[in-house]
């Protein structure tokens, strides 16, 4: 046993300090980005921001939407090979659109029903997704999914430390899932007591993934999960996030999926972690008697159409970008300063906010 006495943040911790700019407008900055891989010999172009890969978000609605403005909609594992099939004969974007599996053989034979089809071929990302990224045997899932993939762009997750970052990005993956247990819909922390504070975890992967390079890239990380607020994305971004992938945020939309309830004369959609009961029993089939629930259901008030909630994403953006003087969204991490903020104070200001 030991203890590691650095303090370690959360989004909620911090603020950005304002700096000097010469931009003129928002309108001037540059939010768009364009990255090469470690692995892949693709380029990607686009707002490096995705959906979660969960059943609320991560839907053909979504991708058909988010697509126009160049946002990525990771997929949750539940679609059938058929339901690509149908999809596909009417969408073809294959830049923003993100095929998910987990490591069980039902997810390894769907992969490869994927590909004999030739479905594969209308997605440039492959999402692996485990809760628990520091098993050896999702390593070698990931070396698999590389030797049956070499040109797709790979993502595998999720961890936390800086060593299993760089480990996995050498396995086989170009973009690493950073974050354990900060999603609004997760319980890990609560259930386990395993996590590490998303900033925190953010900043060091980040370090470690843009350390791996070689002559065609370098590695890239996601910050996954934990952000409230849309300026949390910023602070991603700030932190040395390549992209930021969001469920809650995502959620609660007419393109989002989950049944619409009313209660009160108050329209609600449902919003659930991918470990909750209502997935495992409902999606998977099943739930497994060695396994103990690490997902939260929740209902969350109706947003009507996602396109206001884009607008107001983009424009937060900008805004944080002037107040920093940053460019160009790939400019963040050279104009961000942050500030440790007073938690006490910081947490009245999140209760008056929500009116708690």
């Amino acid at each position: 046993m030991r203890i590691d006495e650095h303090i370690k943040l959360d989004y909620h911790d911090v603020l950005l300090r304002p700096k000097r700019s010469t931009l003129r407008s928002r309108k001037d900055v540059v939010l768009e980005r364009t990255f090469s891989f470690y692995h892949s010999p693709k380029k990607w172009t686009g707002l490096p921001i995705m959906t979660a890969n969960m059943a609320t978000c991560g839907t053909f609605g979504m991708a058909e939407e988010l697509s126009k403005y160049k946002i990525i909609t990771t997929f949750h594992k539940y679609y059938s090979v058929d339901d690509y099939k149908k999809f596909f004969k009417k969408f073809d974007n294959p830049d923003y659109v993100c095929y998910t599996l987990g490591i069980r053989e039902e997810d390894i034979e769907k992969i490869k029903k994927m590909k004999k089809a030739k479905l594969m071929e209308n997605f440039s990302f492959i999402c692996i997704d485990v809760p628990n990224g520091y098993l050896q045997r999702f390593l070698e899932s990931v070396k698999m999914i590389r030797e049956m993939f070499p040109k797709h762009i790979i993502i595998a997750g999720n961890v936390v430390t800086n060593e299993m970052t760089e480990e996995i990005i050498l396995a086989g993956a170009d973009i690493v899932k950073i974050g354990i247990g900060p999603g609004s819909a997760c319980t890990t922390r609560r259930m386990t007591g395993v996590g590490y504070p998303q900033l925190s975890a953010v900043i060091e992967c980040a370090d470690a993934a843009h350390g791996v390079a070689n002559d065609r890239g370098v590695g890239r990380i996601i910050a996954d999960g934990g952000q409230q607020y849309i300026s949390d994305i910023a602070k991603a971004f700030c932190g040395g996030a390549d992209f930021n992938m969001c469920g809650s945020l995502f959620s609660g939309f007419a393109e989002s999926d989950g049944e619409l309830v009313e209660k009160n004369g108050q329209k609600y959609k449902e919003y659930f972690g991918s470990s909750s009961n209502k997935a495992m029993s409902e999606l998977y089939g099943k739930k497994d008697s060695h396994r103990a629930s690490e997902g939260r259901y929740a209902l969350i008030p109706y947003k009507g159409e996602i396109k206001f909630f884009i607008q107001d994403l983009l424009g937060s953006l900008r805004s944080t970008a002037t107040y920093i003087g940053a460019r160009q969204l790939k400019e963040f991490p050279k104009r961000a300063t942050f500030i440790k903020t007073n938690r006490q104070l910081t947490t009245y200001l999140e209760q008056y906010d929500t009116g708690q």
